[in-house]
């Protein structure tokens, strides 16, 4: 099998994006570019519905799509609730902690070490501009 392609079910299945709504357009596309690092590789949607897919470093991806005035508000309930978080991969979670704290976001979990069955990892978590919770996780 090539590199990093170890689903033997579904060849070539990874993680490619997670989307999310934003509450604040600028702000969120600011931050995952500029604080985070993310190249913007396509803009697209309309006028009334922009959507912006950002390159994490790694060929996964966030999608970001600008509010509408049927978009939930920072805090309500959205149909998405069921989904705790997401993860981004790295190689310093400290650093990146660091990173995102001076930005003003909400550090949840201070970067810890952590054994996960067979994984020793370093993880921390951050709410970002929208109330999304990211994690960093970086592998050992």
């Amino acid at each position: 099998m090539p590199v990093g392609d170890k689903n033997a079910i579904i060849a070539g299945c990874g993680m490619h994006h997670v989307a999310v709504q934003t509450r604040d357009w600028e702000t969120s596309l600011c931050f995952y570019r500029d604080v985070l690092g993310m190249e913007v590789v396509a803009e697209f949607g309309s006028p009334e519905r922009k959507i912006a897919l950002l390159d994490a470093g790694d060929g996964s991806h966030l999608e970001l799509f600008a509010p509408t005035a049927k978009s939930p508000t920072l805090g309500a309930e959205s149909p998405n609730d069921p989904v705790t978080h997401f993860a981004l991969a790295v190689t310093d979670a400290r650093a990146a902690t660091a990173r995102v704290r001076a930005a003003g976001c909400e550090i949840t979990v201070e970067p810890k070490d952590v054994k996960l069955d067979r994984l020793n990892v370093t993880v921390a978590f951050f709410k970002g501009p929208n109330g999304e919770v990211v994690e960093f996780f970086q592998t050992h």
